[in-house]
């Protein structure tokens, strides 16, 4: 049985207000080819199909007609929601396409997923954990509010689960498990975003040590193995979602299983999709506008940092706009301003008035309005949220 293994497609999702549906949408056309070209018998989607708990009608639509298309010619197509998933609205549809081998899970369940691949004749038990938050487990995990102790409740919890799914595992079966957890040591970016702050919900990999063949599992973006007992995986998302993804490979993967056998796995990389890159312009803005006209990262999302002596104008960063629609960030960095920023930690003066004694300086004392210290308040927080200091909230 060939098994292709995918997750946190986040459809709907935006970078600082740009679309990435056209993005999304190819990565899908290429993962249909996929599962052609590699002649899958089954998808597994191990969560975070939409990127809100109400997503744009338009990212629904691109996931039902995703579905129906992996669907196709006897291919099974088996979902589960995550943590930015609504339960409910990953699974309302199942009522009708229970019988067009797509199986969509959005509140943990007793019982495994069975599926047949026409192909092999092959069956799949698939352990299939969808996203187990304390709400949709629908119970208190622990009345103490302690860290370590509420890791090791969730914990437990998780496994009890995963034992009581891979009860169903035989040794004629292709057994697989499948859910949207955060395993401790895998490696986090910043556009998981996840809901729990301190790290309380992790789960240890000894609780996903039940027997299956492999493990797919999603919520990191990165993709990775996780240091356990059994093949762990995360495929990481189609698409790099944040700056802390630049130069990220993304990819699927593909498994090869038969019952009672070692699995065999194989990176398949994705081509679709626009690449996240930072530039540093140590030579400041001369340097930016040469890589703009040798069309460097043409197709890219750009974070942009550039060295600078005197002050940024407004002018200056609207024709840097207007020249490249990729450019998402803009941060000039000024040595002076390190020293301020150091001064100011000291001192407790307001960062504001800061740059307004920069600016003096620069100018011969000349005021900046009020426009251009709003627009440099708000590049630093830029900083600051590409740095991964915004707070992680879903």
């Amino acid at each position: 049985m060939r098994i292709l293994h995918t997750g946190d497609w986040h459809l709907g999702r935006t970078l600082e207000g740009r679309s990435r549906l056209k993005e999304q949408e190819a990565f899908l056309e290429e993962l249909v080819r996929m599962a052609e070209d590699q002649q899958a018998d089954l998808i597994l989607m191990a969560g975070d199909v939409y990127d809100t708990v109400n997503p744009p009608a338009v990212a629904e639509q691109l996931f039902y007609e995703a579905a129906a298309r992996l669907a196709e010619g006897g291919r099974q197509f088996v979902a589960i929601a995550g943590n930015h998933d609504q339960p409910e609205r990953v699974s309302s549809v199942t009522p009708l396409i229970r019988q067009q081998g797509i199986r969509l899970l959005g509140l943990p369940s007793p019982e495994a997923v069975r599926v047949t691949a026409p192909r092999t004749g092959e069956t799949a038990v698939i352990a299939a954990l969808p996203y187990p938050s304390e709400a949709r487990l629908n119970e208190l995990l622990s009345e103490d509010g302690e860290e370590s102790v509420l890791r090791e409740a969730y914990s437990r919890r998780v496994s009890r689960l995963m034992t009581q799914l891979a009860a169903s595992f035989r040794p004629d079966t292709v057994n697989l498990a499948m859910s949207h957890i955060y395993v401790l040591g895998g490696l986090e970016t910043d556009s998981e975003r996840p809901i729990q702050v301190g790290g309380a919900y992790t789960v240890d990999p000894s609780a996903l040590v039940v027997g299956a063949q492999y493990t797919a599992l999603g919520h990191l973006h990165r993709p990775q193995y996780v240091k356990g007992e059994g093949i762990l995986r995360y495929s990481g998302s189609p698409l790099a979602y944040s700056f802390s993804e630049a130069g990220q490979a993304k990819s699927v993967t593909l498994v090869e299983a038969a019952p009672g056998q070692p699995v065999r796995i194989e990176e398949l990389y994705i081509s679709s999709g626009r690449p996240l890159v930072r530039w540093r312009a140590r030579g400041g803005l001369e340097e930016v506008y040469r890589w703009l006209d040798d069309g460097l990262d043409a197709d890219a999302f750009i974070d942009l940092e550039i060295s600078l002596t005197e002050a940024m104008s407004i002018g200056d960063i609207q024709r840097l706009r207007k020249s490249r629609d990729g450019i998402v960030h803009i941060r000039p960095v000024y040595p002076e301003m390190v020293a301020a920023e150091l001064e100011q930690q000291r001192s407790g003066i307001p960062l504001h008035e800061l740059f307004r004694s920069f600016y003096q300086r620069q100018t011969g004392g000349a005021e900046p309005d009020e426009g251009l210290v709003q627009l440099f308040l708000e590049l630093v927080e830029e900083d600051g949220e590409n740095d991964g200091t915004e707070g992680h909230v879903s």
